[in-house]
């Protein structure tokens, strides 16, 4: 047996997990270990397509699809996004992070495409939950792993608006609510809704047959039962295969909202390590746009502003990018990002190594999980 497969066992022997789908492809060296059961009861083993609530996982597709309307010339990184999203043309925003929430002043300046794929808008998560402009956000979000318990796109970004941003637009990097933003602006922008948009221009094209915002009855058998630490280490049930994901959402969450495969998840990190290119050679994005994907683009303050997510590292579009080697598997320039449903899925460019973990076991905090540590120290070592 692998490193990989005894790093992934010894979560599901201990009952950290019920099982795992581990994948480390160094180019055309591909490994994968599917450990453990797709359920606490065992009613079936886990296998190599078996499919994952992503969560987070989902960002870099959405900022991927942002881009892919740069590049149409429909989006522009500098244009307000006032223009496709009119609800926020008049953001306020609160007078400091910590004043009340009817304590506002106008936004200094227009929020623009970059602000939203930057995370620097204005609106979405510090580090501290306790402010009260980020309790009445969090109060409106809801659990971030459930997007199907979201209103429709229209009256959820009505709501947003009525909540004052914590900070100013291009302040400070502030988590996930740009994501959904970006989502919104992506089917206003193109005419058409999230899900056919990321179907036509990314699913379709690198061949992610399994990776949608819903799960087909024909497919179920294949899907994990999702978990949230209880108690004692005991396991609480938190969604089945026949839950939320069974029919199409309401809002169709480019934070959060996706299900997939390792084998999907490593097509769409292939294509970025290919500079945007699709396996038979047609062009999905830019290398402009990869670049901009997979580039830091924070300051050291808004960095060290952002220390519970980011642990001192950068942020490109849609996903984290390393700077600092403060861990062996921190190499300068690896993307990617986690999903609160316990996944994982990262590119390191220098070397196009991919390397995907998912699990249906929740996080409880945003500090990455003991078995993502120990698969990407894995990874690292391979």
């Amino acid at each position: 047996m692998s490193s990989l497969h005894d790093t992934l066992r010894r979560s599901v022997d201990d009952g950290t997990v019920p099982g795992a789908v581990g994948l480390v492809a160094r180019g055309d060296d591909v490994e994968v270990v599917a450990v453990g059961s797709l359920d606490v009861e065992g009613t079936a083993p886990m296998t190599r397509d078996a499919i994952f609530r992503i969560a987070s996982v989902t960002k870099p597709v959405t900022a991927a699809a942002v881009l892919a309307l740069v590049e149409d010339g429909r989006l522009a990184l500098d244009t307000p996004v006032a223009e496709w999203l009119p609800e926020l043309a008049k953001p306020t925003v609160v007078r400091t992070p910590s004043a009340p929430i009817d304590d506002v002043v106008p936004a200094d300046r227009p929020i623009t495409v970059e602000d939203l794929l930057s995370f620097r808008a204005g609106w979405g998560f510090p580090d501290d939950f306790s402010l009260p402009a980020v309790q009445a956000l969090l109060a409106f979000q809801q659990d971030g792993r459930a997007p199907y318990l979201q209103p429709g796109p229209d009256e959820w970004l009505a709501a947003l608006a009525r909540i004052p941003m914590v900070q100013q637009p291009g302040d400070a990097w502030l988590y996930n609510t740009c994501s959904d933003l970006q989502g919104v602006l992506v089917a206003r922008a193109s005419g058409s809704p999230l899900p056919a948009f990321l179907a036509e221009r990314f699913f379709g094209p690198l061949g992610m047959t399994d990776t949608a915002f819903t799960v087909p009855e024909s497919k179920r058998a294949r899907f994990t039962t999702a978990y949230t630490p209880g108690e004692h280490g005991a396991l609480k049930r938190a969604d089945t295969p026949d839950g939320g994901f069974s029919r199409p959402p309401a809002f169709p969450s480019g934070a959060g909202g996706l299900v997939s495969t390792a084998d999907d998840l490593l097509a769409f990190g292939r294509m970025l390590a290919d500079d945007g290119a699709a396996p038979d050679g047609t062009r999905v994005l830019s290398p402009t746009s990869v670049s901009r994907m997979t580039t830091n683009h924070l300051t050291a303050a808004q960095r060290e502003a952002a220390t519970l997510f980011l642990e001192g590292q950068g942020w490109g579009y849609g996903g984290q990018v390393d700077i600092a080697p403060v861990d062996p598997w921190n190499v300068r320039g690896r993307y990617g990002w986690v999903g609160g449903t316990g996944t994982t899925a990262h590119l390191v460019p220098p070397t196009g190594t991919v390397t995907v973990l998912l699990t249906q076991v929740a996080m409880t905090s945003p500090t990455p999980t003991r078995l993502m540590r120990d698969f990407w120290r894995c990874a690292a070592e391979g």
